[in-house]
């Protein structure tokens, strides 16, 4: 009902682990309808204004039609406002949504079926470079829903039967704070949520390697779990890098928040630019991709 996706591959004896991803991003809401016809925005997930500026977008009205437009700063322009009011400090409330549509007032605006409370979806403007590289908005969490779901894909097609059960869990409201607070298997012993990892100035993660998190802003992760999971990486020679994040929280702490006893940890491909125009290296997907299957044929008991 909170409109999340549970899937389960039976495996062997014992606890079973569930992989958490969440397939919710970063995006707005329309918050007002001026009687001029300017849209205000109310931000959906946390990430800086100025980040959206100049964002070509989508508002979905309520019976589905897709109607185009851009984010923009009521003083934009150098040639109007001059070059110091142009360039000041950039707030959602004077940020509004222009559409691709003549829209002079209210009225317009509904007869285009436009009302508040209609999602507002940004271009996710995916590019895969010939060097590896992918650049995209909403890698936070797509990335992680991908590399999960190949996962399943490779271990279903081989035949291979993990050695416990692996419960898959993709959520639809991480980004607000509240994913992972749904009633979880109670056979579920080990949780790891696959999100990203930072890359940025005091942070060890890279783009080509896995990141394993030890602590994020609510604390540390479960010490032997991530001991663990770091062992099975060094043991099958896959790239990673142990990492603490000091603004960042997950579907892990949404969990626990509901009292399910279980070990928990966070791995994931690392990007660059989080909640932004982001980028991360195939090779750090690959990375995470080889350490969920070796996860998912040696298992997590010591």
């Amino acid at each position: 009902r909170r409109e999340s996706l549970l899937a389960t591959i039976p495996g062997g004896r014992g606890g079973a682990l569930l992989l958490c991803a969440h397939v919710d991003t970063l995006g707005a809401m329309i918050r007002s309808i001026g009687p001029d016809g300017v849209l205000r925005l109310k931000q959906v997930g946390g990430y800086a204004p100025n980040s959206v500026e100049g964002e070509y977008c989508h508002v979905e009205t309520f019976d589905g039609t897709q109607i185009g437009g851009t984010i923009v700063f009521d003083r934009t322009s150098v040639h109007i406002y001059g070059s110091e009011k142009a360039s000041c400090e950039r707030t959602m409330d004077e940020m509004r949504l222009r559409l691709d549509e003549k829209l002079s007032g209210a009225e317009d605006a509904g007869k285009l079926g436009v009302s508040v409370g209609n999602y507002v979806h940004f271009e996710p403007r995916t590019v895969f470079t010939d060097s590896g590289y992918v650049k995209s908005r909403h890698l936070d969490d797509k990335a992680g829903v991908a590399v999960i779901v190949t996962m399943a894909r490779a271990l279903l097609r081989r035949g291979a039967k993990p050695r416990r059960t692996i419960h898959m869990l993709f959520t639809g409201f991480e980004e607000v704070g509240h994913g992972a607070s749904l009633p979880i298997p109670g056979d579920v012993t080990d949780l790891i949520a696959v999100d990203v990892g930072i890359v940025g100035e005091g942070q060890s993660s890279r783009e080509d390697a896995v990141t394993i998190c030890t602590a994020d802003a609510t604390g540390p992760f479960s010490y032997g779990l991530v001991r663990r999971i770091a062992a099975v990486a060094g043991d099958i020679g896959i790239p990673f890098e142990l990492d603490t994040f000091q603004r960042y929280g997950s579907d892990t702490m949404a969990a626990l928040r509901t009292g399910i006893d279980a070990r928990h940890a966070l791995l994931g491909p690392a990007v660059d630019g989080s909640h932004a125009l982001e980028r991360t290296h195939m090779e750090g997907v690959m990375a995470t991709l080889d350490l969920l299957i070796g996860l998912a044929r040696m298992g997590l008991e010591p």
